[in-house]
């Protein structure tokens, strides 16, 4: 039998170039991020009953989250506008994807995080990249003012969602559950930081109905911690606090954005406890197989919310993003976990243990 070749993904910007800005191909820079899984969840029916749950495992991008759908875009722009740098603030997953990309684009790297708020994962995986790695004794949201005011007035280009290029790329994951999926879901369950992500996402699924390419619209379900919602509450926190480091914001960027696409969609955005989050983390490890980081988690704790509170109906097809691997974040998957058993290495007792 002879196989037939159909060539290999190609990254984001090759795969869906009609709906992104113009870059010249020599600027590409891709390290064939996307096209990541969409999985039906099939042991959850206890919980959701005859609504079809789908998992989009972003954690399965090259650095292990969804940033590296926007970062090809805006470290390719940055790299065809003459740059010789990029800059972001970042609680991980950006400082992880933009060192990532930049080495990729023989750019140097610099990235701002705030000191002893970001997960061991993804601070070994910027250092690893190359980038200089700034520990500020501060938050995340005052990284991000640093960061703006460096990138006005010195030759650096700055690669945070406030970065248009970086929503474009983002965009493509809500091109892909439609494709994946073959219609657009009924509603779209997100986790909510700096909030880039429900706004790209929405964006998507508006451009591909505007196409003809879909007939219909989800409703838009955004979740923040519950220590960390400022959307919800309507203002600024000063210190957030919450388990999910990378929803551990309290000035989003994209703030209008996520409230666009909550209010044109009919869509939610509230909060979930740290518990919820932790409870929905141990649940999609346990019994799908799929290990997620904390702030992940929040999409599915808001869906199960919403099924709690009657908002779900048989029949509905949800999405739930999980936006991150669970290796980012290794320290709160132990320090949640039950502890390994210590046994001595005889048989018979072992053998207990196991119930035989």
């Amino acid at each position: 039998m002879q196989l037939t070749r159909k060539g290999l993904w190609d990254g984001v910007i090759k795969e869906f170039r009609k709906f992104l800005p113009e870059i010249d191909d020599d600027c590409i820079v891709t390290l064939r991020e996307g096209n990541t899984p969409l999985i039906e969840a099939v042991n959850l029916k206890d919980i959701f009953g005859a609504i079809r749950v789908l998992l989009k495992y972003e954690g399965l991008n090259p650095t292990g989250s969804f940033k590296d759908r926007g970062m090809t875009l805006a470290v390719s722009k940055a790299k065809e506008e003459g740059a010789r740098a990029v800059l972001c603030a970042s609680t991980g997953n950006t400082s992880a994807s933009c060192a990532a990309y930049a080495s990729k684009a023989g750019l140097k790297a610099y990235v701002l995080v705030p000191e002893g708020s970001i997960a061991l994962g993804k601070l070994s995986q910027a250092i690893m990249h190359g980038a200089v790695v700034l520990q500020i004794r501060g938050s995340f949201d005052e990284a991000l003012s640093i960061v703006k005011e460096i990138s006005k007035n010195y030759p650096v280009k700055m690669v945070n969602s406030i970065n248009p290029y970086r929503i474009e790329g983002q965009k493509t994951a809500a091109f892909e559950v439609c494709e994946h999926l073959g219609y657009a879901p009924t509603y779209h369950f997100l986790p909510v930081g700096n909030a880039g992500n429900i706004t790209a996402y929405w964006q998507g699924y508006r451009e591909y109905e505007s196409y003809g390419i879909i007939s219909s619209l989800p409703k838009m379900m955004g979740f923040q911690a519950e220590g960390a919602a400022p959307i919800v509450l309507g203002h600024p926190v000063d210190n957030p606090q919450t388990v999910a480091s990378a929803i551990r914001i309290g000035n989003p960027a994209s703030w209008q954005g996520a409230l666009k696409a909550r209010d044109e969609s009919g869509g939610v955005i509230e909060t979930v406890t740290d518990e919820e989050i932790l409870e929905s983390y141990r649940l999609l490890a346990s019994r799908e197989g799929i290990f997620c980081e904390p702030a992940s988690a929040a999409s599915l704790a808001g869906a199960i919310r919403m099924k709690k509170e009657g908002v779900l109906s048989d029949g509905d097809t949800i999405v739930c993003t999980l936006t991150g691997h669970g290796l980012k974040d290794p320290d709160t998957a132990i320090r949640t976990s039950p502890k390994p058993l210590q046994v001595e290495p005889d048989i018979k007792k072992i053998l207990k243990i196991m119930g035989f």
